[in-house]
């Protein structure tokens, strides 16, 4: 039986394909677009995006928390788009708070963390201590600490995150790619042609990733299946379940 209720089925599109999956793409390809042709329209595509990741994991009967923290992204995004210091502090702080529903969300639907885990808690650690170490001198006085504390926050949401599916990890992780790019602007580093470009790219990625990966280690909990382990050891559970319930000869 579906672990989710019937309210939950997927809006469709007159050719058959989901129709919010098919919009999102649109609206993030239009967006990128935009940023590498220098056009304003990307700047009422950026609130767009999260807004449609979010409504299409309700409709998925996905976690309502999962789609708080997706329009908290949208906060985040529409508040750096306005510029000056408070605006930055403001949507650092939507953003904590979708990092917080997210580590929420991990902890729920992960697994327990094992020696694997405190290897990669020891890399991201160090990678934490390491750019916040070479961004300071070039950060304002005012933005170093809520800076550093946003960062700490979103490398703990990363290290979460591995603790489910791949999807969700790889979501994390880019997720640390994405704003160390927008960091290293606000210090006042030399920048890649197309900068906002690649921010987007990968934070689009990221907010992707982690909704899918969560959608689905929810979807596995739901169904009766242990958090966070890899399509193949579900494929096997399944079968030793199988294998449990025939009859003995």
């Amino acid at each position: 039986m579906d672990p989710f209720p019937a309210r939950a089925r997927r809006v469709r599109s007159p050719r058959g394909l989901p129709l919010l999956p098919v919009l999102f793409g649109a609206v993030a390809l239009a967006h990128l677009g935009a940023l590498l042709a220098g056009s304003s329209v990307a700047l009422v595509t950026k609130p767009a995006l999260m807004p449609l990741l979010a409504a299409y994991v309700l409709t998925r009967g996905g976690p309502r928390l999962l789609a708080a923290a997706l329009l908290f992204g949208c906060g985040g995004d529409t508040l750096l788009q306005l510029g000056g210091d408070l605006p930055f502090l403001l949507g650092m702080a939507s953003f904590a708070a979708g990092h917080g529903c997210y580590l929420v969300l991990c902890s729920r639907h992960g697994s327990p963390g094992g020696a694997r885990t405190r290897r990669l808690a020891a890399g991201y650690g160090a990678a934490w201590l390491v750019t916040v170490a070479l961004l300071w001198p070039g950060l304002e006085a005012g933005l170093r600490v809520p800076v550093a504390l946003y960062s700490l926050l979103l490398v703990t949401m990363a290290l979460c995150a591995t603790r489910t599916l791949p999807l969700a990890a790889a979501g994390g992780a880019l997720f640390v790619v994405s704003d160390t790019l927008i960091a290293t602007g606000v210090a006042g580093w030399p920048q890649a042609p197309a900068a906002q470009f690649w921010v987007m790219l990968t934070y689009i990625g990221a907010q992707l990733l982690l909704a899918e990966g969560l959608l689905r280690s929810a979807k596995a909990e739901g169904a009766g299946l242990p958090p966070g382990p890899s399509s193949g050891d579900r494929e096997r559970q399944r079968t030793a379940s199988r294998a449990s319930t025939m009859p003995k000869p």
